[in-house]
C-alpha cells in the first residue's frame, strides 16, 4: 500500500508510548496505587504546594541512593514523575 498522508507535523504519540512503555507502566502503578489508597481522582483535589514537597522527598530518597519507594515498591522516579504531572495539570488547568 502506498497511499499518501500528510502528516509530518502531527504530534507522534507513539515516542511516548511504544518507545516508553516500561517507565509509563511504572508510573501508572503509582496512579493505581494512589487510587486505591485514596480515590482516583483524589490527587486533583490536593493543593499544589504539597505536590512540590513530595516531588523533592522522592528526588532526594532516589539522589541518596534509594531506588523504590518502601510503601509502594515502585521507583521513587515513578513517584517523581507523577508529581511532576499533577503539578503540571495544576498549572494548565487554573484559570
Amino acid at each position: 500500500m502506498s497511499g499518501l498522508k500528510d502528516d509530518k507535523l502531527k504530534p507522534m504519540p507513539a515516542l511516548l508510548f511504544v518507545s516508553l512503555a516500561r517507565p509509563l507502566a511504572q508510573v501508572v502503578d503509582v496512579l493505581t496505587f494512589g487510587a486505591r489508597k485514596y480515590a482516583p481522582d483524589n490527587w486533583s483535589k490536593v493543593e499544589k504546594e504539597r505536590y512540590w514537597d513530595a516531588l523533592y522527598r522522592h528526588l532526594g530518597a532516589f539522589h541518596r541512593g534509594e531506588k523504590e519507594d518502601p510503601e509502594t515498591g515502585i521507583h521513587h522516579l515513578a513517584h517523581a514523575a507523577c508529581n511532576i504531572l499533577f503539578l503540571l495539570w495544576h498549572e494548565t488547568s487554573e484559570d
